[in-house]
């Protein structure tokens, strides 16, 4: 019997485990600070995705009648090496481009940056993180000088008196969690910021705290117009203002213009609500906490920006039992932000056009500084340019047919390219249009780092064998780079190249300096920048800044459009606690398919009985780029004026046919949260079809639980 001590594959909580395998697979909830033994529903089947029937396990390459079939490695690779060869010589090293993933451990994710450089020589790298994380990392290096998601350990939150909540929907999301929320509730101070009444929102009720239910697209008022009380009725730390800050006079004046009653009519929320808010987050022990809801919007950084500052006026930051964080996404999307995915990013979280950024990591690559390309775009721009200036693509870890705005006119990029090459290890929707598909292995099956929500470095630990013809992407990046010729050194093992990636972000933001596998082996808490120790709360005595002073910047709000217009509602996307990201795992795992095998459209009863929409009736949600068939929950969860979607479904179900690609201006993060359409009865569609092969099954009804998954 093999086993091993790792971490949940999905969410960026990072839930301990013990996988166990002899002849079945069993995975069992591993002690932790974040989890505490306890696994949501993804965690306790992911052993399932591990014996699929849906892996693949040998590479795949487009025939000429279209289909996909089998080859060898060596014809694969060949073929991916031959096509890099050909565009760049044809067209320059931008017309190759890479779109990498945050789920990819801390090693593969170095790589990939690395190999955009160094192997292919092409600027053009981004990743699926840019639809995740980004506003809220723009905020936070603008005030802080340095991006940690949470820059305290998660267990802080235990003593809370009063968390503010904004746009995370954690009951769905990352249910372990939930336990961290425990003293605020019982306290009456867990405050949730959400449009809709979701299982996070609920857990308000019965005297543990309010839910604010704003329009949608209106947390950034909210935000300033609670700054504004905080303000205006003294409860602001003016020590701490003086001693730790700079900039507070422009932005007492930039909400000035937010009094309450102009924020109650903007928002709908009442002023009795944000009276109390404000006066509550005065009173000592309290958290800010973001996440994608109020930042994956055209003013998500404005929006981050204004919730920074709400938490620095209180004197929040940097304070023992208080603080501001952000609820990273994705299993690695902190530490995938840090490496070299980024398209204007170096490993150590360095600028790509810092001179000397680019001396040290050049440095350790064996090249000459003035090899590394410039600064690409961010990923929304990336895709926008296949079939284009970009001629063959590379994707690892993302399934964009299913998460990027506007996923029609990205399919029929896609579809334009010269050669699509995905690396997976099911046949997502975007291998399933791809020339050239590579059988990859998964988290139980490989030895790597991640970085979780706290920014502590974790091993991700092999518990089995991969299945037969998979294999590493470190593995398959070495064998592209050496049939390219690529300079530097192209180790094959995770220790190796952890080590290599520790030497490169050596005095950046993400310094990592200090650790290796066989220290992280140890148990060490190995918060980052690690360089002889950790560093679990960066903010106590100074901030990232060569004053050593978060900075508070002003940021205003434009008039949101009318949330009514005429026909017209307003679509906001979010999660279920069953599914995951694209879907691509969850959607194949009979129990989580089975509790959610389609997508829903929740709509408000007033709502519905003006269109004359019924429970369970087929409806159709349209604007200019798409449309969307779903079945209608009709529940009072929702307001009025705003209908929603989950976003892990495919095909005529994929709510992203309909979202936006315009993006913040600072981040570049989409517009997932706010997208006018039209939604009408479709007694004509026909009945979803359950994803390739599902079975119904009941559903737990505990989100969290500690317990045994067995898949033979």
């Amino acid at each position: 019997m093999s086993s091993a001590d790792t971490h949940c594959p999905y969410c960026a909580l990072q839930c301990a485990m013990t996988v166990s395998h002899a002849g079945a697979t069993t995975v069992t909830g591993r002690d932790f600070p974040t989890n505490r033994g306890g696994l949501c529903a993804k965690g306790w089947t992911s052993a399932e995705l591990l014996a699929s029937p849906h892996r693949l396990r040998m590479p795949l390459m487009r025939r000429p009648d279209g289909t996909l079939a089998e080859v060898t490695w060596e014809e694969a690779l060949d073929a991916v090496a031959a096509a890099f060869r050909d565009t760049k010589a044809t067209h320059g090293p931008d017309a190759n481009a890479i779109f990498g993933g945050g789920g990819l451990t801390n090693e593969k994710a170095y790589q990939l940056g690395k190999f955009a450089r160094v192997a292919l020589g092409t600027s053009r790298i981004d990743y699926n993180g840019r639809f995740c994380m980004s506003s809220a990392a723009a905020a936070s290096n603008r005030a802080f000088g340095m991006d940690r998601g949470l820059p305290f350990p998660v267990t802080d939150l235990d003593d809370a008196r009063t968390i503010l909540l904004l746009g995370s929907n954690v009951a769905a999301t990352m249910p372990p969690f939930l336990a961290h929320l425990a003293g605020a509730r019982a306290a009456g101070g867990l405050i949730v910021v959400d449009p809709r009444r979701s299982a996070t929102a609920r857990l308000t009720e019965d005297g543990a705290g309010t839910h604010l239910q704003p329009a949608p697209g209106t947390d950034l008022p909210l935000l300033l117009g609670l700054t504004h009380i905080v303000i205006t009725e003294n409860l602001l730390d003016r020590a701490y203002i003086e001693e730790r800050t700079t900039g507070f006079d422009a932005v007492r004046r930039s909400v000035a213009a937010w009094w309450p009653e102009r924020t109650s009519s903007t928002t709908g929320v009442p002023v009795a609500q944000l009276r109390e808010t404000a006066r509550r987050l005065a009173t000592g022990r309290a958290y800010i906490l973001t996440g994608r809801g109020v930042e994956q919007h055209v003013d998500g950084t404005a929006t981050a920006t204004a919730a920074i500052n709400l938490a620095l006026v209180l004197g929040l930051v940097g304070r023992e039992g208080s603080g501001y964080g952000t609820l990273t996404g994705q299993g690695n999307g902190q530490g995938g932000r840090e490496h070299g995915q980024k398209a204007d990013q170096l490993p150590g979280y360095r600028s790509i056009r810092d001179p000397e950024a680019r001396r040290h990591v050049a440095g350790v690559w064996g090249i000459d500084p003035d090899e590394i390309p410039d600064a690409g775009i961010p990923a929304t721009a990336l895709l926008a340019e296949l079939g284009g200036p970009v001629k063959t693509l590379l994707v690892a870890g993302s399934n964009v047919v299913v998460s990027a705005p506007d996923v029609d006119a990205v399919r029929a990029r896609l579809e334009d390219l010269d050669t699509l090459i995905v690396c997976d290890f099911f046949l997502s929707e975007t291998a399933e249009l791809a020339d050239i598909v590579l059988p990859v292995l998964q988290w139980a099956e490989e030895e790597g780092t991640m970085t979780s929500l706290e920014g502590r470095v974790i091993r991700r630990r092999q518990a089995l064998p991969g299945p037969e013809g998979a294999r590493s992407e470190l593995w398959i990046l070495a064998e592209i780079a050496r049939r390219l010729s690529a300079a530097s050194t192209w180790s094959t093992d995770p220790s190796v190249v952890f080590d290599e990636l520790a030497r490169a972000s050596e005095g950046g933001i993400a310094d990592y300096s200090g650790l290796s596998h066989a220290l992280l082996d140890t148990g060490i808490e190995a918060y980052w920048p690690y360089r002889a120790e950790g560093t679990p709360r960066p903010f106590t005595q100074r901030f990232a800044r060569a004053d050593g002073r978060a900075r508070l910047v002003p940021v205003d709000a434009t008039p949101p459009a009318p949330t009514d217009r005429g026909d017209e509602l307003t679509l906001v996307t979010g999660r279920y606690l069953q599914q995951y990201q694209s879907g691509t795992q969850t959607r194949r795992v009979a129990e989580l398919n089975g509790a959610r095998p389609e997508a829903r459209l929740e709509i408000h009863p007033a709502t519905a009985s003006r269109l004359g929409i019924r429970e369970n009736a087929l409806v159709a949600v349209s604007n200019e780029r798409g449309v969307v068939r779903a079945r209608a929950t009709v529940t009072t969860d929702i307001r009025h004026d705003t209908v929603f979607l989950p976003f892990h479904y495919a095909g005529e179900k994929c709510a992203n046919r309909l979202t936006e690609a315009i993006v913040d201006p600072t981040s570049a993060m989409p517009e997932f949260k706010r997208t006018r359409v039209r939604v009408a009865s479709e007694a004509a569609v026909p009945v979803p079809a359950f994803p390739r092969g599902s079975v119904v099954v009941s559903a737990h009804p505990d989100p969290v639980r500690t317990k045994e998954g067995t898949h033979a």
